[in-house]
């Protein structure tokens, strides 16, 4: 008999730790309102907090749990807050937590299907329902030639679509060879800043990328994107790939897609649309027009970790053609080889990406499809848009304040009359305060200031105190410099 110590968790254990675990998060969102939004820690003093060397011995659950709320806490900016909104949202909820939960516990390591035919036929049919609930084009559906799968983030599925772009165009000479140095990319002056990143990752280079101008509403202009790869190809280039967005990440614009789309076509590029946040207003039929000229597309990803109850990491990305991406991306070494693999009945989701390795996902967006249901997850969609377009009215109606950009669902730009200096000393003040975060962005080399009306429990109480003391900033900051 073995009477040495296991040092593991026993069963027992873990369930009283698991009760306190989840009991600290119930009270957590109960009293979250009560923190200050933005931490207000100083740079290096939560480390300064932490001793210099691991413990010798394990320590007790409850000691560990009592420093998450010493140290951990005050380092803490609450994303989940209703008060939040800076930035985009990355959200939260009940069901998507004890999915991640149930992910975390079963440990599932679902890189090809043979290692947990759960994790991937699970997926494959939740981002069908995806494509059902968002009313994508058919092609999205695995059930053809396309099919959709969970990448880590709109970063990773921008990545990988340019990968495919490359491989297609270049007959999967690249991958052999590399790329050399005369394909071109192109995305608007308002795209996300992946899109750069996937240039030098992909080795197309950030010279390579073109960046389009917009128009009066900040979306790309088809005639400037056409003009340009008409120049390119003048000069012997080779354009292989356009990135679009609905729901640009600073002023929330909509590039116009059946234009684009068209374009993309006629000159045989590769065209991928990023919906990452805006993506989840489709959910309601009256905000499906985001995705008009969607049919024209090889590619399309958007975050229901951002807008749609699912904890982060979750990016829902679809393909038009999977032969491409999977031959893009696959190597088989000898030990992933397996009957079911050789049978070609089955989808190896590490062909997908660019990890080989992958967690259970779609059990979170699973749980949250499951618990919401369509006509839960449209509610708050649309009560997020009415209370974002009640916040406009307000900016409208205010002789101190005017709209910068259009606001055509939960985002709004705005700033004050008083200039760039006004509006960065309102923004530090308010979230000095701690009451609410709010962040900026630049449009026309102009300050502006973002409200994003997304978190999960924002209501029209949250924005309406966000207001209040956005104005009560400003008449201080204006009183100040008078």
């Amino acid at each position: 008999m073995n009477d040495s110590p296991s040092f593991h968790m026993t069963p027992d254990e873990f369930r009283q730790a698991g009760r306190a675990v989840v009991d600290w998060i119930a009270d957590y969102y109960e009293r979250i309102e009560s923190y200050p939004v933005l931490s207000q820690v100083k740079p290096g003093e939560v480390r300064s907090m932490l001793p210099p060397d691991p413990p010798q011995e394990g320590e007790t659950f409850d000691a560990i749990l009592a420093d998450v709320d010493r140290i951990v806490m005050p380092g803490v900016t609450h994303w989940q807050s209703p008060n939040f909104f800076a930035y985009f949202p990355a959200n939260a909820s009940g069901p998507a937590i004890l999915g991640d939960l149930l992910s975390s516990g079963l440990g599932v390591q679902g890189m090809i299907w043979a290692t947990s035919p759960a994790c991937t036929e699970v997926e494959t049919h939740v981002l069908d329902w995806v494509v059902k609930m968002l009313d994508l084009p058919e092609k999205f559906l695995s059930s053809g030639d396309g099919g959709g799968v969970i990448q880590d983030s709109a970063s990773g599925a921008t990545l990988c679509s340019m990968l495919a772009a490359r491989e297609r165009i270049t007959e999967f000479a690249s991958n052999e060879r590399g790329a050399d140095g005369r394909l071109i990319a192109y995305a608007s002056s308002q795209g996300h800043s992946s899109i750069e990143k996937a240039a030098m990752i992909a080795g197309i280079g950030r010279g390579n990328l073109r960046i389009i101008d917009v128009d009066e509403k900040y979306a790309m202009r088809p005639d400037r994107l056409q003009e340009q790869i008409e120049a390119d190809l003048a000069q012997g280039l080779v354009p292989f790939y356009v990135a679009a967005t609905v729901g640009t990440t600073s002023s929330n614009a909509l590039d116009p897609l059946p234009a684009i789309g068209e374009i993309c076509r006629k000159y045989g590029l590769w065209l991928h649309v990023d919906g990452a946040m805006s993506g989840t207003a489709a959910l309601c039929p009256e905000f499906r027009y985001i995705h008009e000229g969607l049919e024209l597309a090889d590619s399309y990803a958007f975050n229901p970790h951002k807008w749609m109850f699912t904890n982060f990491d979750c990016d829902c990305f679809f393909v038009a053609d999977r032969k491409t991406l999977i031959k893009t991306l696959s190597i088989l070494p000898e030990y992933l080889r397996n009957k079911a693999t050789e049978s070609g009945a089955v989808i190896d989701y590490r062909d997908w990406h660019v990890p080989l390795g992958r967690r259970f996902r779609s059990l979170k967006l699973w749980f949250v499809i499951r618990h919401y249901g369509l006509e839960g997850l449209r509610y708050h969609v649309r009560r997020h848009v009415k209370i974002a377009q009640e916040f406009v009215r307000w900016v409208e109606g205010d002789a101190d304040f005017e709209l910068a950009a259009p606001a055509p669902l939960n985002v709004a730009c705005f700033r004050h009359r008083g200039g760039d200096a006004v509006n960065q000393a309102i923004m530090d003040r308010v979230n000095a305060g701690g009451e609410m975060f709010l962040t900026h962005t630049k449009l026309d080399d102009r300050l502006t200031l973002r409200m994003s009306i997304a978190q999960t429990n924002t209501e029209r109480r949250h924005v309406e105190k966000a207001w209040r003391l956005i104005r009560e900033a400003a008449a201080a900051v204006t009183a100040e410099q008078a």
